[in-house]
């Protein structure tokens, strides 16, 4: 089994366990009932501020849809291993994103971190939630929009935010980046 198809199964049971419909999950996390849908049909891969709208909605913390094990402390990921810890399936998701989550295994943790390759040419994709983050660059040259704001990240360069502000990412040029995103969403 994909992990894109066990986000989506864990979405559909944890709604269904708060007897919501499609509708009503998408009317709470504002997210389209058809990409509600879509996900847990295994259809789509959800981007990052996607999912992070639902699993708010939903009440659970982000790694509930995206863990499938359980490892003691401390949660060791090596560099050799990131292909296989791929949170959203096998390849970039539609805005050329592919994200790993750096805390598989631990189910009791309060912040979310993962390592996230960015394909030149990729989409910017607003995402708004409740938390904060930390974005630090690896590899090329990212654009961060946070608001009206727009800054450029490169190898090295930090940017810790407010996450309830809009905000998104993308690759600058014709060349890929990577970057390390901790996202924290306080219950």
């Amino acid at each position: 089994m994909s992990n894109q198809s066990k986000v989506g199964e864990r979405i559909k049971m944890y709604r269904e366990r708060l007897e919501m419909s499609v509708e009503d999950l998408a009317q709470k996390s504002g997210v389209s009932g058809y990409i509600i849908k879509s996900i847990e049909s295994s259809e789509v891969l959800p981007a990052l501020g996607v999912l992070t709208k639902i699993s708010r909605a939903l009440g659970q913390r982000l790694g509930t849809f995206m863990d499938d094990q359980f490892k003691p402390d401390p949660i060791i990921t090596r560099a050799s291993d990131l292909e296989a810890a791929k949170v959203a399936g096998h390849g970039m998701n539609e805005y050329g994103y592919a994200t790993h989550s750096l805390a598989i295994g631990k189910p009791d943790r309060h912040m979310d971190p993962f390592r996230i390759e960015l394909a030149a040419g990729g989409l910017a994709k607003d995402s708004s939630h409740e938390g904060e983050e930390l974005i630090i660059c690896l590899a090329g040259e990212v654009e961060l929009q946070y608001g009206n704001e727009k800054s450029v990240l490169k190898a090295g360069d930090t940017a810790y935010y407010n996450s309830v502000v809009k905000h998104s990412l993308r690759a600058m040029g014709d060349k890929p980046a990577s970057i390390y995103g901790i996202v924290f969403m306080p219950f």
